[in-house]
């Protein structure tokens, strides 16, 4: 939300300022066609300001995000998107200001591209292609729609996705930048298939798509010169974004702009030929024959925004740790420390940072916390202990000390108290185990960071044992990645260590249970396995490192009842010999003594020998397993799984082997058990506790008092972001690039920006200096949109009547799915009784009903009948289903065609488990006596599948089997061991680029389409303290046998073809004919 407005939930503790300020961070800059005006985005909302510079006229000053100003060709009008109604609409607005109006008004996001004329804006959307087009359907591709400046309904202008469009004053020929696939926006730098290009167009001329720009890298932002016969655009020819110019027809270009450092942005120009743009956050113009001249704005407003707000949090907990007595929870939300009573609502805080704490541990006593911080851009652990002896809860202390237990230069996290609260175990280097004496403050290493790797933070388990002597730790060893192991570290410090599973499969989060003397664990070596990317289904077991804890824990209720009393008698006894061997020692004993013997007594031996033999699993079903406890008298099993939808808490009677579910729909989450046995969930951001008796859950509410600072917080997330990418990128020297350098260059711009939209976006813009894939920051938005239902059908664009004339029913739409009398041509003349007026837009009748029944009245103009028909409507993603599947049945039935039913096709549509099962089933079941297969990857955004994908297409027969002379089958019968090729593109991503690396260096079969873009690195988007944003860190690289890294590597096709923007809009698929046809080259002829 860009504007946090004063209510009764939050109090402000700063008061309005009026201040005149000099902006930075401009976005979105244009010149007004008569020259006179420059309009912009700042801090989401749009200004304009004269090209001479001087104070800014505010145009919009709602709460929302508004953005994209664009002019219309009379200089009069100003088209921009907002949020106001919860997603991004086009609205236009008068130069001179006023109340905008609002133009689209579907759920989707809608932004102005330019005007087609004083009454007419065209704007980008993804709402769906054209029937005929044989573009790949998905939101990455966005549709071109035009509306009048009065509203109404849209009409598609083009299915196919154009960019900036410039349109030359005779309006007979138009400029756009391409969108071949997905890829950052604000990546720098890169040379691939997928950097935009400009191409010209020429409305009324069948196929007129001319492809003007032929650099690897990036041109975009194209205008068209005064003249009509050149333009400028952007381009990183020569390093940095800056203002090229080239004529039509010739095939080099003139570098107008010199800039260093900082890229060139938003491109525009006048009639008069002054251009306009933005550089390093501020505005630009260049007039013919002239130096670029900065246009020095001043901006005197309101300030609306707040430094500090106070709000009351009751839920959003990532984490919590119960205190030793059970009547204390410390918890995490939004990145700092409260402590709250279980029976009452008061709630203390710990901290008050901006920055993020998270990991807080309990004391044994109950008197201190332990937690990391990262503070000064580093991670740290702290502690903070009750003053006063007379005070025993954090919840109702008065006095509380903080202090910073490491003094390390290196990422220190994860703390956790010993269990005789001496020490301190934690993550250095977020791998390495280190030990932390909490009298002297000396710290040792107990596992050294090379025998971990850490994905992402928090992703790492180690448990102190009960002792205080050893930690259970997971483990990868040397090259373990994929198949962890659990290890028995000695915590002295010595490098003392055991690998307790060596399965081979993936073990961890191991739990000391029963005192010490056995473990449960986590492990997929008996669950469904998935082809794609990691996991499987999971199982708990338990391994014991006690023969006599063994053999009690498998004994019937009938044997572990005399075993009890047994060891009652024997329990008695022995005391009975104590206390006479005590009293002749008449009191001589000494305390130490009395310690040792103590000590003696609690400290765990571990028969290590033989405790893989004492496993046994303790769930009965393998499932997608969280977390796990096991009580304290080893008799009932909780966990936390998913079978179907989000997880439940389950419970297991190991004594009667029952399970059942005891609390659904907690979500992902985890368990924590007080020293006395309460189970507590944290989970779907809040607290409960589990009556034991009842086993039903008890919510545990809280008042958290919270101090929001947004500039504050953005200030701490960059930092974050900056420190983490130079912690985790995949190469150590961050791809060259001088990342100090540029942490200046984009902090700067910090003071103002107000909103996560500009904060997104200049996240990017740093991050995107790395000229890597997988990266960027990314938004969620506000939201708030009533989502707009689809009905399912393609509409007849050219009828100019009342209602919608439908076009095309496809396979799996709504009205495919019931016995209707609904047809193609038949025209939808009324939605739930409202009609559907000529030129009226009928989205808001859509508004809201995804997945609701929608009453029609349809009429049938061949058979002259009118009749009612309900159907559900169905949202953007299962419209976007429908397409796909409509695409991939085109493209089969075209092959079929082709090869003369030779050949069968595949498409694999992510590198996923379901996506592998569906092309084994094809392969296998539909296609196993075709003579080839087309294998399509192309539009695959990636997964991990590569490994999975060459096994099953790189099968060769080796033997058949033959019953009294009938063929029967072949070895290998998984395996597709016949002719395939397999199409490529530019819009393949990550897996998909590995996945046809392997295919084409393996030589199965030849490659055909377009280059693919080196992509091939595995990335964590890693959710920030405002879980409205995220960033991503390509943090594992991909190398060849021969050294070199996949990423920024082209993968260029063994057969080269494009499809060109005329063929695909008319339903022809060029790639498609020529795998084809390359497949029929190496069959044998018929």
């Amino acid at each position: 939300m860009k504007k946090i407005l004063l209510s009764a939930a939050a109090c402000v503790l700063t008061g309005w300022a009026l201040a005149q300020e000099s902006p930075l961070w401009m976005r979105n800059c244009t010149i007004s066609p008569d020259g006179t005006t420059i309009a912009f985005t700042y801090k989401g909302d749009i200004y304009t300001v004269p090209v001479s510079g001087g104070r800014a006229m505010q145009l919009t000053s709602h709460p929302a995000y508004d953005t994209a100003p664009v002019w219309s060709p009379d200089s009069k009008k100003i088209a921009f998107a907002s949020d106001r109604m919860g997603s991004l609409d086009v609205f236009i607005v008068s130069r001179e200001g006023g109340v905008p109006q609002r133009l689209t008004t579907h759920s989707g996001s809608e932004t102005p591209i330019v005007f087609k004329d004083n009454g007419h804006v065209l704007f980008a959307a993804a709402i769906q292609p054209s029937a005929e087009d044989m573009q790949f359907p998905s939101g990455t591709f966005n549709q071109v729609y035009e509306v009048s400046v009065e509203g109404g309904r849209p009409r598609m202008f083009s299915s196919m996705p154009m960019e900036h469009i410039s349109i030359r004053k005779d309006g007979k020929q138009w400029l756009y930048q391409d969108k071949k696939g997905y890829e950052d926006p604000w990546r720098k730098h890169h040379k691939s298939s997928i950097a935009r290009d400009v191409w010209m167009y020429t409305p009324g001329t069948p196929g007129s798509y001319a492809k003007l720009t032929a650099f690897r890298g990036e041109d975009r932002d194209p205008v068209w010169a005064p003249d009509g016969e050149s333009f400028y655009y952007l381009s990183e020819e020569n390093g940095t974004f800056n203002v090229f110019k080239r004529r039509l027809g010739s095939a080099s270009s003139t570098q107008i702009t010199r800039h260093t450092v900082n890229p060139v942005r938003f491109l525009s120009i006048a009639e008069n030929g002054t251009l306009c743009y933005g550089l390093d956050g501020e505005i630009y113009t260049l007039a013919p024959g002239k130096q670029p001249k900065k246009v020095k704005i001043e901006i005197m407003s309101d300030r609306l925004d707040r430094d500090v707000i106070r709000q009351v949090l009751q839920n959003g907990v990532s984490e919590m740790a119960v205190s030793p007595d059970g009547d204390e929870i410390a918890f995490i939300v939004h990145g700092d420390v409260y402590v709250t009573s279980v029976e009452y609502k008061t709630t203390k805080q710990i901290t008050d940072t901006p920055e993020q704490e998270r990991d807080v541990d309990f004391s044994p006593d109950g008197r201190s916390l332990v937690y990391a911080s990262e503070r000064d851009g580093l991670w740290q652990i702290y502690q903070a202990s009750l003053v006063k002896e007379d005070e025993k809860q954090f919840t109702y202390a008065t006095e509380i000390k903080e202090e910073r237990l490491t003094k390390s230069s290196k990422t220190s996290f994860q703390p956790q108290y010993s269990p005789d609260g001496k020490e301190v175990a934690f993550l250095e280097d977020r791998t390495a185990i280190r030990v932390m004496n909490l009298k002297s403050k000396k710290v040792r290493t107990v596992m050294d960071k090379k025998y971990q790797y850490s994905y992402s933070d928090g992703d790492q388990w180690f448990q102190w044992s009960p002792d205080s002597k050893w930690i259970l730790s997971d483990f990868i060893g040397v090259g373990g990645w994929n198949n962890k192991d659990i290890v028995l570290l000695k915590a002295d410090g010595k490098g003392e260590m055991h690998n307790l599973t060596q399965s081979g499969y993936n073990d961890g989060r191991a739990k000391w249970v029963l005192g010490g003397k056995a473990m449960i664990w986590s492990s997929d070596r008996a669950g469904f396995r998935s082809h794609g990317s990691w996991g499987a289904e999971s199982d708990v077991y338990i391994m014991f490192f006690d023969l006599e804890a063994y053999e009690k824990f498998r004994m019937n209720d009938e044997d572990l009842a005399l075993y009890e009393e047994a060891e009652k008698e024997r329990k008695m006894k022995e005391a009975k010999e104590k206390a006479e061997q005590d009293k002749k020692k008449k009191g001589k004993k000494h305390k130490k003594d009395d310690k040792k013997e103590k000590e003696e007594e609690e400290t765990l031996t571990f028969d290590l020998e033989n405790c893989r033999d004492r496993v046994m699993r303790l769930t009965a079903n393998s499932s997608l397993l969280g977390d796990a406890l096991l009580s304290k008298d080893g008799n009932m099993l909780y966990y936390l799984t998913s079978f179907e939808g989000p997880q439940d808490l389950w419970v297991r009677d190991l004594k009667e082997g029952s399970t059942r579910i005891l609390v659904k729909g907690i979500g992902r989450g985890y368990l924590v058990q007080s020293k006395q046995g309460g189970i507590f969930i944290c989970g779907g951001g809040g607290m409960r506790e589990i009556d034991m008796r009842s086993g039903r859950p008890e919510r545990i509410e809280f008042e958290a008092f919270f101090n929001y600072r947004p500039y504050a917080e953005r200030e701490y997330i960059f930092e974050h972001a900056w420190q983490q990418v130079k912690d985790k990128f995949y190469m150590k020297d961050l791809h060259g690039v001088d990342w100090n350098g540029y942490k200046k260059v984009y902090e700067k711009f910090l003071p103002y920006i107000n909103n996560n939209y500009d904060f997104a976006e200049m996240l990017s813009e740093l991050l995107g200096e790395l000229n890597a894939s997988h990266t960027g920051a990314r938004y969620s938005g506000r939201g708030g949109a009533m989502p707009t239902a689809s009905l399912g059908v393609f509409y007849d664009e050219t009828y100019k009547g009342d209602g919608l004339k439908i076009k095309e029913i496809p396979a799996k739409s709504p009205f495919a799915q019931i016995k209707t009398k609904v047809t193609e041509g038949c025209i939808i003349e009324q939605i739930d009784g409202r009609e559907v007026k000529k030129g009226e837009d009928y989205f808001p009748l859509l508004e809201g009903k995804v997945g609701r029944k929608i009453r029609l009245a349809v009429y049938n103009p061949d058979t002259k009948e009118r009749f009612e028909e309900t159907i559900r409507g169905i949202g953007a993603g299962q419209w976007n289903e429908v397409l796909y599947h409509r695409w991939v049945e085109r493209n089969r039935a075209e092959v079929e065609r082709l090869s003369g039913g030779r050949l069968g096709y595949i498409h694999i549509e992510a590198m996923n488990s379901e996506s592998f099962r569906e092309t084994y089933s094809e392969l296998l079941g539909r296609y196993r006596h075709k003579e080839a297969v087309v294998v399509d990857v192309r539009h695959n955004g990636g997964g991990w599948l590569h490994e999975d994908l060459m096994v099953l297409l790189g099968g060769k027969e080796y033997q058949r089997f033959v019953a009294q002379g009938q063929y029967i089958g072949s070895d290998p019968f998984n395996q597709w061991t016949k002719p395939s090729c397999m199409l490529v593109c530019e819009d393949n991503y990550s897996n998909a680029h590995g996945t046809p690396q392997l295919y084409q260096a393996l030589k199965l079969g030849k490659l055909v389409g377009a280059p693919v873009p080196g992509t091939m690195t595995a990335v964590w988007w890693e959710n920030q303290i405002d879980p409205s944003l995220v960033f991503g860190i390509p943090q594992v690289g991909c190398v060849d046998m021969e050294g070199n890294y996949a990423e920024n590597h082209e993968l260029e096709p063994d057969v080269l073809i494009y499809n060109s923007p005329a063929d695909v809009l008319q339903g022809r698929d060029a790639q498609l004919k020529a795998a084809v046809k390359t497949l029929l080259d190496e069959l044998p002829a018929k």
